[in-house]
């Protein structure tokens, strides 16, 4: 149940290609020089960052990357082709870090913003170069200096403006296919979604934004039970959390308001920033309560947890209020916004 926000991945730079030593031998020419081409640079490893992927999942069988190598110059002072620059695309809102030192390379943060994270070798240089009046015959050149190699620690945090926290089978993938087109993998055991699913909320011209399922967690996962920080992290970015609870769980043993302390205390013990984040109670699943009960519930819910936010009632399968709480996230959203461009 490992999720894919996670790789390590091998890149090598292309090598630099040799000098040449070469003369120029032709008929009637007995003294015609050198003339040893320069080898070209070796190519560049480059990460692209592309808003077409979601998750690092490309990453779990293809692991070593190698830009290429310069060729070799040649006689009549021609000079080698340069190796061709490897791109990887990886998805946006990816961190690269130095396997080997933790070092933070770089944060691709847009769409197509370029890292350079493995610089090719230097070309070599031909006996041409080294022509002079004291050495009209020089049969020395140098070889291309080899292209950096590193091993990389690829690790992908979410990018977007709400996510979805909650145990499993809160309902939260159900909520971003009722609001979205995103279709995540929805089924009746836990942990059915096994990495973010990211759901574009399409209220209107110029009225959007993205939603992350973010999968559920569980008691312990601050400290890496069940599906642990993996998840947790992906929720750093988002601007603002809807906290789904079950209102009306099947299994009786553990309420709806224990349910949601124990989420509450895993993202206080993960970071004491996040869970200061405005955070919105969202108690799903009212259809599976007598429509004369469901306030009632809700209202007890916000109760016991001394809830000071907004509270939101709806439910994914019927669709019941998934409206009213997409309009009312746009509003806080576009709110949002506007103040962070006042101050800023």
């Amino acid at each position: 149940m490992k999720f894919v926000d996670e790789a390590t991945i091998k890149v090598k730079a292309g090598d630099g290609g040799n000098g040449c030593v070469s003369f120029r031998r032709e008929k009637f020419i007995p003294f015609g020089g050198p003339n040893g081409g320069d080898g070209g640079d070796g190519g560049d490893v480059f990460l692209i960052a592309s808003s077409n992927l979601n998750t690092l999942s490309d990453f779990r069988h293809a692991r070593q990357f190698k830009a290429g190598r310069g060729q070799d110059g040649m006689g009549r002072d021609c000079t080698g082709k340069a190796g061709e620059d490897l791109l990887i695309p990886v998805a946006v809102g990816t961190i690269v870090r130095d396997a080997d030192t933790d070092e933070i390379i770089g944060d691709l943060k847009t769409h197509d913003e370029r890292l350079l994270v493995a610089k090719g070798g230097y070309h070599g240089i031909g006996n041409a170069r080294f022509k002079s009046s004291t050495n009209r015959a020089p049969r020395q050149a140098t070889p291309g200096t080899q292209g950096d190699e590193r091993n990389l620690h690829l690790e992908l945090k979410v990018l977007a403006d709400v996510g979805l926290l909650g145990l499993p089978n809160a309902g939260k993938s159900t909520l971003i296919s009722a609001v979205s087109a995103a279709r995540p993998k929805i089924a009746d055991y836990p942990f059915t979604t096994l990495h973010p699913n990211l759901g574009v909320v399409d209220l209107g011209p110029e009225r959007s934004y993205v939603m992350a399922d973010i999968p559920g967690l569980i008691e312990g996962a601050a400290e890496g039970a069940g599906l642990g920080i993996q998840f947790l992290k992906h929720l750093s970015r988002t601007r603002l959390l809807l906290h789904l609870v079950d209102i009306a769980p099947l299994d009786q043993s553990q309420p709806p308001a224990q349910a949601a302390r124990s989420i509450i205390h895993e993202v206080e013990r993960y970071s004491p920033e996040l869970a200061a984040r405005e955070r919105w109670l969202v108690c799903n699943k009212i259809d599976l309560l007598p429509e004369t009960e469901r306030q009632q519930a809700c209202d007890e819910l916000a109760s016991a947890l001394d809830w000071q936010g907004s509270v939101f009632m709806i439910s994914g399968v019927t669709g019941a209020g998934t409206s009213e709480l997409s309009n009312a996230i746009m509003n806080y959203l576009e709110t949002h916004e506007e103040e962070s461009s006042a101050t800023g």
